[in-house]
């Protein structure tokens, strides 16, 4: 993992072992795969079928024993960063449920060495964009399908969205509204048990992501 934001626009940091996953995945059983995962498997001849799953709001299918992700609705493959994420999901993820449990990316498996940087790329560019904007940064994330989540003992700050990614990774984006004295904050948190269904270096990536989701949703309504 690096200090710089990770990019969709570089495949090469998704797709390095890209075909090594799907070597590993053709080995797994499709029906225990679909239990791990949470989603549904449509066995088409006992040989091949395909996984059903919401991605980013958006019902995929991924195939198998090819592991190859497709809108359903153009039957078009997903770009090669978004292939990879559902890949490392698949190769990732056991029978743990989410826990409801809200934690920081340093309190992720080797997180805090990298804090900083995902801080950086994602809670402090969301602050450079939306400031103390309430009302953008709500239907920013409307607009991406979130639900809010009203703060509480578990879910802190002033405003607070849920993003569902797959069907066990959720991303929560905390907004702290500022004042005169201090300037409005945004935080990235991830379920405690997130390290169950992705990698530490990909969980930085879709917080990049989200992040990059949240700002076009901004700017392009201006």
């Amino acid at each position: 993992m690096t200090s710089n934001p990770p990019t969709e626009e570089d495949p090469s940091l998704f797709a390095r072992h890209i075909n090594e996953l799907r070597a590993e995945l053709r080995l797994a059983d499709a029906l225990k795969l679909a239990e791990s995962t949470a989603s549904t498997y449509i066995d088409f001849d006992g040989k091949s079928g395909e996984f059903r799953l919401s991605f980013w709001g958006e019902e995929i299918h991924l195939s198998y024993p090819d592991f190859v992700t497709v809108d359903p609705e153009t039957d078009r493959a997903l770009p090669i960063a978004h292939q990879a994420l559902v890949l490392y999901y698949f190769h990732t993820a056991d029978e743990t449920l989410p826990s409801g449990n809200w934690i920081a990316f340093s309190e992720l498996p080797d997180g805090r060495f990298y804090n900083s940087a995902f801080q950086g790329y994602t809670g402090r560019a969301l602050a450079q964009i939306f400031q103390d904007d309430v009302e953008a940064f709500k239907q920013a994330a409307s607009r991406l399908d979130a639900v809010n989540q009203p703060p509480g003992n578990q879910i802190p700050g002033d405003m607070t969205y849920e993003f569902h990614i797959l069907p066990k990774v959720s991303l929560l984006v905390v907004f702290w509204q500022g004042d005169e004295d201090f300037p409005s904050t945004f935080q990235i948190l991830f379920d405690a048990s997130t390290s169950h269904f992705l990698p530490t270096d990909v969980c930085a990536i879709v917080g990049s992501m989200l992040t990059r989701k949240l700002i076009k949703a901004k700017t392009s309504a201006t």
